[in-house]
């Protein structure tokens, strides 16, 4: 056995090395936080005055604050301390695949909820989202999950906030109903 293996001078004499965290995960979230204000501030620009003033200052906030993060992990990443790989964002390899279909089940929400309606697409979103996280397990338990959600979601946004989601043929039915 070499000296190392059994806890000699020249291994004590060796500093161990403390892995490097990755910044280019931890900039996702600013990121992703000032590509949504820049759509946010486009959706209100035909709104009222008031309803401008006031998106207009919470996105200044979120921007301000994501810069700051930004400049934070970069000014990090140049000292040495952490590191901008990408192998961070795709490590561990076999979640790439449901990373990918979480994806597309994101994008296929947005486009789909103007004819499905907000608590049909939100149930069938969840619904998808939980048996490719959970590789088809207890479809059950995800089944009955998705529509407490889901109905959850009406019952707060929809009937108890009057938000105005897009309604669909459930929505549409429960207007009659109610």
């Amino acid at each position: 056995m070499t000296e190392e293996a059994l806890g000699g001078a020249n291994a004590a004499a060796k500093p161990l090395q403390k892995p490097r965290r990755s910044a280019s995960a931890e900039m996702i979230i600013p990121v992703a936080g000032i590509v949504f204000t820049i759509y946010y501030f486009s959706t209100v620009w035909e709104a009222p005055w008031t309803a401008q003033v006031s998106s207009f200052f919470v996105g200044c906030i979120l921007i301000l604050c994501s810069v700051a993060v930004i400049v934070r992990l970069a000014l990090a990443a140049r000292r040495g301390t952490m590191t901008l790989d990408l192998e961070t964002l795709i490590a561990p390899r076999n979640f790439i695949v449901k990373r990918l279909a979480l994806l597309a089940l994101t994008i296929g929400y947005i486009f789909v909820i103007r004819w499905f309606g907000f608590t049909l697409t939100t149930f069938i979103f969840l619904m998808l989202a939980m048996l490719v996280l959970n590789e088809g397990r207890h479809p059950k338990l995800i089944v009955a999950l998705s529509t407490v959600l889901a109905l959850g979601g009406w019952l707060l946004f929809v009937v108890a906030f009057e938000v105005r989601f897009p309604a669909g043929l459930f929505e549409t039915l429960m207007r009659g109903i109610l």
